[in-house]
Order: C-alpha cells, then structure tokens, then sequence
C-alpha cells in the first residue's frame, strides 16, 4: 500500500480537501485503485451532532456514518463509496484506546499518548486503507490522507506524531507528503500597482514548523492568486528543500473542477509517481471527459434561477452537497447555475415587522425563482418561511423539491391549507398538535443524539411507474438512497392526503414510511425523506435534482425521456473526438455518440 498524506500550513480554509479529492483522482486516471482517509482532529466521536454554522454540512454514507464534507469532496471526484472508519477524529481514537484500558488489554501498563494514542491511529490508517470503496475485492493501491487543521494546532499533535512513526514504518518509497500552503499576493505600498509581491515567508515558516515536528514535505503545493513565478520556486526549493519540480501552484480557478487539471499541467502527479517508485507502471492520466466538463461548465451562459430556502444560509458549506448537485445537474442540462440562499425566517411574518427590507428582498428572490428547493434541517427556526416557500410553489406552479425536512413541510402546508386542518404540525415542532402529519419514529431515541437517527443507505421501493420520481429513476422497481432523519410522515394520515389528490410514489420495504411524496396535477412537485444530494456525482447528477433543474428550464419532458439511459460511459474515439455510449434499458448493445469538444461545449 502507498501512502499520500496532505497537510496544511500557515491559515485553515485553503482547500486541503479538494487538493485531496484531486491527488486522488489523478492516481485513479493514471490506473491505480484509490481510496481516501480524513483525520480531523476534533473531540467529537463524529460530525453528527455538529452544528451546520460551525461545521459545515455533515455528510452521511451509506454506512450511516456522519462524516466531515470533505469526505464528500472524495467521493465526488474519485466516485467511490466510503465508510465511516475512512474518517478518523480524536474523539473516536482516544474512547477506542480507553475501551481497551477497560478491558485489561494493556496488562497494567500507564496508558500514554506515545505510544498508545499513536499506535491507535496507525494501525486504524492500516486498517481502514484496506477497506475495497470501489466495487472490487481487495485493498486499493493508493490512500490518500488528509490531515485536519493546521500544522501548530495543539489537538493535531498526536496525529503528527504518528504519521511521523508511520512514514518510518512503511518507509520512504511508500510515504508521500504533499503540505498545501500559503503564498499571500501583497500590493507593496509605494511601489507601483504592477509589482505585486509573492510572499514565501509564511511558507517558509510552517515548512519549518512541519520538519520541527518530525515530517519532511515531499511536494509543496501552494495556494496564491496567482502563478508562482521560477524565481519565487527557487526561493521556496532552496528554504524548505523541496525539489522545484516538486512545487506546484494551486491558483485561484474559475471552479474547483479545474485543480485535478492544474495538478495535471504542473506533473504534479509525476512527482508523486516518482517519491512512491511507481513511474514504471502508471498509466498517462485520462482526465478528456473531466477537461470538457470544466471547460463546459465556464462557458455556461443560459441561467437556471434556484431558491435555496433554508435555516443555515449564512454558511454555504452547511448545503455543500445541495450545492454540487444542483450544479451536477445544471452542467447536464447545459444551464448556469444561479442559486439565491434564502434565510427561511426572512420569509416570515416577524421578519416583516423587525426587517421589512430583507423580507421585501427574500419575498422577491423567492417569486423570481425558476424553482425552489427545501433542505433538510433541525428545530423551529425558520419553519414557517419553509412552509409559506413550499406553498408559494404548489399555488404558483413553480418546481419544487423538499428534501427531508422539506419533505415533511410540504406534507404539513398541504394538510393546513387544502385538507383545512390549520393547527397541522410536526411533532418535532409542536409536540401537543392534534393533527400530528409527521411523527417521531419507533426506533428513535430519546435520550441520546449522536448516531442515533435513521441513518444511511435505505431502500425505497416505488408503488407504480406513473410517477415523476419514477420515471426520473428510470423506472425501476427500488433505488438505495441514504438518509437521516428522527421523524416520518405520520401513516395515518396518508389514506386521507391520498384521497385529496397527494400521492406517495416511493415507500419502504413495509409499505408504511413515506420515502418519496409527489403532487401529480403540478409541473413539478416532490419531497424525498431521503438525501439523493450525497450519491450526486459530477457527470452523473442526481436524478431529482435533474428533475428539479429540468422543470425549472422548462424541458423536464425531455429528462423523462432521456431517464431510461441506465448508464453512460465516454471513451476517445480513433477520430480523436470522445465516443459516448448509452445503454437503453435492458439492452446489451449501447447507442454510440461521437462528438468533438466543440459539439459539447457548445450545444
């Protein structure tokens, strides 16, 4: 196994996650088997119980597991399924090391960081590395580690340490370390506007702080506006000792699709290829299909306008997986991506007397939508902005999706204001409502929160081929979305909206949770208790938000049609054009489509 460490120095936020998500999707075009690991150096035993503002959004796998975001981004651009031991917090390594102390498993020895802690996180590296996330038996060639925080940070400490241990242990030919740092642009006062002034010195210094504590960077990557020039390179080579063809620039981007492209351009994989000795046997990187799809999406220009209705608005993050797939799906349908975030409590009644202009505001974004989306979300804030969101689009006949939670609200404003029962609530919400159409689940618990709820990958099956979600499917029997949710949609209710004209295509395997709900007379209409944003994979978008993005541009007629493409692959073409094949429902030859990049781009 080869070992790919990504640290980062100097400040936090300068993209360590999409550096690793592209590392590993370079490794994988060049023909190795890639798997990731995230070490975040948090207390928490995971990110379930982290608030969204703080965090960033928690991103479920289908093992149920509640992970960091980052372990999105790697999914997303190595399209691989993780698990939840790939992440590794303090919190999970530190209550793993004092269980065995319980047990007796250190026979009456003094239980310390080093070795116990350390020895901890290596053999859960050694562990987890192994674990197949991409369809095939046996370990992958390559895991790629992202290490949490910033060098210096106390809580890393012990991680550092270990990696340290590790890199010895596995040796230098199977231990890559690439340090993502910064390369501040500084206008120096009183010179002229043209010169503008690469800083090395912070790099410089948390190179040193990183060789201080027991690792030596392989690979600088640097995080500046713009690209380093040789003499800047010079400068870092000869102060950190790092090789200048092992100094690449990771420089600000039209979107994060073209940093696998920059690392590509700089041979930064080369550099890898050779510090782990597997130039003999790695392949030419194979990124035509990724290069189309970024340069496509820049040249974007006919908007899709998406009102992104929710309670955590002043943190994009917290809707990071929302955000990607409603660009997945926007690329798709050859449309720019507009979203205006909306505070859900901006649309209400409270924020019209306390702030008239962000309630005139939010009002007018939300009446000028193409369509709306509901995510998911927890407690009160905010709820009541969601349902007048959900009943703005069923009156108006705007597209409409509500995941989870907004699934559950557009049950309620559905019972409130066509089945007339006005006091109709959740029981999440208002505990003591007499018409309760989204109830607390058996299973839950009470007492404890963390890793408690419905959790992962579960099966929806569909009760008939009529519906839109169906069809959007591809007519299948069942899919396997993930989820993550304490409360449902109350069965008893379900015979009386049914009746009314709310129909609920996709059930569970006993026919009485609720997994998909739709509104057949409306263009387009549906809640999914499920998260279908986590499975959303760049050039192969989720097919709800497909749904949503298509009916919001007025061609959902044509997605339906397309929907009985079960799977897509593109390959070059002797021509030197890329080849597309589709495959038609049950057949066993594909349709083959070959274009130029031109053709793609442009049409």
């Amino acid at each position: 196994m080869k070992y790919v460490v990504v640290s980062g120095g100097v400040v936090s936020g300068l993209g360590k996650g999409v550096t690793a998500s592209s590392i590993g999707l370079i490794l994988k075009s060049c023909g190795f088997r890639v798997t990731a690991i995230k070490i975040d150096p948090y207390l928490n035993i995971d990110a379930g119980t982290m608030s969204p503002i703080e965090h960033g959004e928690v991103y479920v796998l289908d093992d149920g597991g509640e992970v960091d975001l980052d372990l999105g981004n790697y999914e997303r651009f190595m399209d691989i399924k993780l698990t939840r031991e790939n992440n590794i917090t303090t919190g999970k390594v530190y209550k793993h090391v004092l269980e065995k102390e319980r047990r007796g498993d250190y026979l009456g020895k003094t239980v310390q960081v080093v070795p116990h802690i350390t020895d901890a996180i290596q053999e859960w590296i050694e562990r987890a590395a192994k674990i197949p996330v991409d369809g095939q038996s046996g370990p992958a060639d390559v895991c790629v580690i992202e290490l949490g925080g910033t060098i210096g940070d106390i809580e890393s400490m012990p991680f550092i340490e270990a990696l340290g241990q590790f890199s010895y242990r596995v040796g230098s030919e199977n231990f890559c370390l690439i340090h993502v740092s910064l390369v501040p642009v500084l206008n120096v006062v009183g010179e002229q506007a043209r010169l503008l002034s690469l800083k090395t010195k912070p790099t410089q210094h948390s190179v040193k702080d990183l060789r201080g504590l027991g690792l030596s960077p392989n690979i600088l990557a640097c995080r500046s506006t713009k690209p380093l020039e040789d003499n800047v390179k010079a400068k870092l080579s000869q102060f950190c000792q790092v090789p200048m063809e092992n100094i690449v620039t990771l420089y600000d981007c039209p979107n994060i699709w073209h940093i696998p492209l920059l690392l590509k351009e700089q041979k930064a994989h080369e550099a890898i290829l050779r510090v782990l000795n597997l130039t003999g046997i790695a392949k030419e990187p194979a990124l035509e299909e990724w290069s189309l799809m970024a340069k496509m999406s820049d040249k974007l220009h006919v908007p899709v306008r998406i009102a992104v209705v929710g309670k955590y608005t002043e943190l994009l993050d917290s809707y990071l997986s929302i955000h990607k797939a409603l660009l997945h799906a926007s690329v798709a349908r050859r449309k720019k991506l507009v979203i205006d975030w909306i505070p859900a409590s901006d649309l209400e009644q409270g924020a019209k007397k306390e702030n008239p202009d962000a309630y005139k505001a939010a009002w007018k974004l939300l009446k000028g939508a193409d369509g709306i989306l509901v995510p998911g979300g927890f407690g009160n804030r905010g709820v009541q902005g969601k349902i007048l969101a959900a009943k703005h689009a069923r009156e108006n006949k705007v597209p409409y999706l509500g995941i989870c939670l907004g699934m559950q609200l557009a049950v309620v404003e559905y019972a409130r204001n066509v089945l007339g029962l006005a006091d109709a609530n959740s029981a999440e919400l208002d505990p003591n409502t007499k018409n309760p159409c989204v109830i607390f689940m058996p299973e839950g618990s009470t007492t404890h929160m963390g890793g408690t709820m419905r959790l992962g990958s579960r099966r929806t099956y569909f009760q008939s081929k009529d519906s839109k979600s169906a069809k959007l499917y591809g007519n299948r029997s069942f899919v396997d979305e993930r989820h993550r949710h304490r409360y449902e949609v109350n069965p008893a209710m379900v015979p009386r909206f049914e009746s009314s004209g709310l129909t609920f295509p996709g059930k569970d395997e006993t026919g009485q949770r609720m997994e998909i709900v739709e509104l057949p007379n409306h263009p387009f209409y549906v809640g999914a208790q499920f998260h279908p944003e986590y499975k959303s994979r760049p050039g192969k978008p989720s097919p709800l938000f497909l749904g949503l993005i298509g009916a919001a541009s007025g061609e959902l007629d044509n997605v339906l049609q397309q929907s009985c493409q079960e799977s897509v692959v593109s390959r070059p073409h002797s021509n030197g054009k890329l080849e597309r094949l589709y495959w038609k429902g049950a057949a066993k030859k594909p349709v083959s489509v070959v274009y130029s990049v031109c053709d793609r781009v442009c049409s």
